[in-house]
């Protein structure tokens, strides 16, 4: 049964184009990643996928098939795999030199009898080679692959003192790291779907200095590109991927063109003060103003800008992640990142010395083969195709109103009298004006609020809307977050704000809320996001 609902997934995925690539390798374009054929854009729909820790493999090997992980990976929509890797791997540290999957299970004191059973054609071939067989695995199931090197030492990450943050700490020579990233660009480049390399993940600690930053990953840029011409080179930011404003005054020179992105990093424990005690509206549109300072302004200067990792406890019992999540979510949709969730694995075969460690943020469950939360993955469906970009714009521009919380959009409810509005699937085309009146784009039809919880209706735009109201509503994006798409009645003093019924699928106006101040209210059901598009779906 578990495989017939895997290939439904599948299918849907698939009739929804999630994964349709177009030509490899990329290049970018401005901003946008693009095919190698007709210079279409391709946006990075990635998970994260670790095979870094102790043990270096890809972890779940011992509970599932390699090409079954890749099939579900397919079949969730994702379009491509962030696939970890330290140093020591392909440079051949002592430590690690000739050691096949079961003898490096052994030496950690885990049983390898999982590998054994469900991967046996990996059981006892070296590391690297094994590493290799999971992006073979990928690649039979178109499947991109950016290899991203997390650290030098095996092991959990990341810490301030780990002696993996920076250049010249205890683990992180810098000509060894060159050489990594040499050997690895080369070794995959009979493989096309590794289309990127990351050169490094969260460069941390008190080493850490622009300097070194520009000396160090320009020298690891040009070795990759001149071993693998065909890689996107990712470049990663200070202070723990956060933060790459230093390339506002001071631009990377390196020697080719058309191949670099910039990567950033944004979890809710980034901030985990401002979540907790700042009202979530105030926290979202204050920390999105400085992920746009610190490192979207790159986007501007005609760079594709990589948001490798963000991601949330999927019990859905953390408030601080919920929030983060939605806010994230809609920075995400706004500016059409690429991206890359945190995370794939459902366990770990050890870390941090507990072996089969549950990931709360992981994708699968525990054992590698159910969703964990089929809600969030609802939700990543929205901004897994691109809203804009070459090749993208197949009508007008557009506005979707997109419900971050459940991953819907505003639509027409054409069963109800008075065409009232709905949650439903993304397509629905909007248009607004300098005059903030929300209409269709492409008719004359406005929406109107009518009162406090009932649906906004769509009439004529000169004069009686739906529902018998007299004009065309004159909508204002308020709040700090700029996602309470608000609106006043006549007759009633209060500010009406959109949001989701109780039964889950109307759209209604109710008395916003959240507005500022309290830390504990909880906005996700009143934020909106109007999103430009020219995608044409349906």
């Amino acid at each position: 049964m578990e495989r017939r609902m895997w290939m439904s997934v599948w299918l849907l995925a698939a009739m929804l184009g999630a994964v349709s690539v177009g030509g490899l390798p990329l290049s970018t374009s401005g901003r946008w990643v693009v095919d190698g054929g007709g210079g279409q854009r391709v946006k990075l729909a990635c998970v994260n996928w670790p095979a870094h820790l102790e043990p270096v493999v890809a972890e779940g090997l011992s509970k599932r098939p390699v090409d079954e992980i890749a099939k579900a990976i397919r079949g969730m929509g994702f379009n491509c795999v962030r696939l970890t890797w330290p140093t020591f791997l392909p440079t051949g540290d002592a430590s690690l030199a000739g050691l096949t999957v079961r003898s490096s299970f052994s030496r950690l004191g885990l049983n390898s009898a999982g590998v054994q059973r469900h991967n046996p054609a990996l059981i006892d071939l070296p590391l690297l080679q094994a590493f290799q067989a999971v992006v073979s695995s990928l690649e039979e199931n178109d499947v991109m692959v950016v290899l991203d090197n997390h650290l030098s030492k095996p092991g959990w990450c990341c810490s301030r003192t780990d002696g993996n943050g920076f250049f010249g700490d205890t683990y992180f020579d810098p000509g060894l790291w060159v050489e990594g990233l040499r050997r690895m660009a080369a070794l995959f480049r009979s493989h096309p779907n590794v289309v990127g390399m990351s050169l490094r993940n969260e460069l941390r600690g008190s080493r850490q200095n622009v300097d070194d930053w520009f000396r160090y990953m320009q020298m690891g840029a040009e070795a990759v590109h001149a071993a693998n011409p065909d890689v996107l080179v990712i470049l990663s930011g200070l202070n723990f991927d956060s933060d790459l404003g230093f390339l506002s005054s001071r631009p990377l020179n390196v020697s080719f063109s058309r191949k670099i992105v910039f990567e950033m990093h944004w979890y809710s424990f980034t901030n985990s003060g401002t979540w907790a005690g700042e009202n979530a509206n105030d926290a979202c549109g204050s920390l999105s103003g400085g992920i746009s300072h610190r490192v979207g302004f790159l986007l501007d200067r005609g760079f594709p800008l990589f948001l490798s990792e963000f991601g949330m406890e999927q019990s859905g019992r953390n408030e601080r992640d919920n929030r983060f999540f939605s806010c994230a979510l809609a920075y995400a949709a706004e500016h059409d990142l690429d991206w890359a969730l945190w995370a794939l694995q459902g366990s770990y075969y050890l870390r941090q010395g507990v072996a089969d460690s549950p990931e709360a943020y992981g994708m699968l469950t525990s054992d590698w083969w159910s969703v964990r939360n089929r809600t969030l993955l609802g939700r990543i469906r929205s901004i897994q195709q691109p809203f804009r970009g070459p090749g993208v714009a197949a009508v007008p521009p557009y506005k979707t109103i997109l419900h971050p919380l459940t991953g819907l959009c505003v639509t027409i409810d054409s069963s109800s009298r008075g065409l009232a509005l709905a949650a439903g699937p993304c397509g629905q085309q909007w248009r607004y004006g300098d005059d903030r009146t929300l209409s269709l784009a492409d008719s004359s039809a406005c929406v109107t609020a009518v009162g406090a919880g009932k649906p906004p209706r769509v009439g004529n735009c000169g004069g009686s809307g739906g529902g018998g109201s007299s004009a065309a509503s004159t909508w204002v994006l308020a709040s700090a977050s700029h996602m309470h798409v608000s609106t006043r009645v006549e007759g009633d003093n209060r500010t009406l704000c959109m949001d989701v019924g109780g039964d889950g699928r109307s759209v209604v106006t109710n008395p916003c809320r959240c507005m500022g101040g309290d830390a504990k209210c909880d906005p996700e059901g009143q934020w909106f996001r109007l999103v430009t598009t020219a995608r044409l779906v349906g």
